[in-house]
């Protein structure tokens, strides 16, 4: 596994981690349809979060989450109302980034929270 790939899926196991800590239920991780695929799909109360996690280990470049495009939203948007009427759900639904900046082994996770509207 490539070090970009294993910082990627080390990323995710935080953020789905600190997700249940912080009272959510994981309903999907990695949850694919057509070209798009959603990190982690998180049920809290009743408003459905579509979490995407984006890690680095240096901001130099920018922050993590500054690294989601408005094509990767646009297939977020679309798996979402798929996941959404596939599963008959009556939710509200919430787009959030967890961003982790991994450096010197430490992790500094933020979670975003409405990062972006789907409108």
């Amino acid at each position: 596994m490539s070090l970009s790939n294993q910082l990627g899926r080390e990323g995710e196991d935080l953020a789905a981690q600190y997700l249940l800590n912080n009272g959510y239920q994981i309903l999907e991780r990695n949850y694919r349809y057509r070209k798009a695929e959603i990190d982690i799909i998180a049920l809290k109360e009743e408003t459905l979060a579509i979490v995407e996690v984006k890690s680095r280990t240096s901001s130099y470049f920018g922050s993590p989450e500054s690294f989601v495009s408005q094509k990767k939203i646009k297939l977020l948007v679309m798996a979402t109302d798929h996941y959404v009427n596939k599963n008959n759900l009556f939710v509200s639904v919430r787009f959030d980034i967890i961003s982790i900046l991994k450096e010197k082994n430490v992790a500094n996770i933020q979670h975003i929270e409405d990062a972006f509207y789907f409108f």
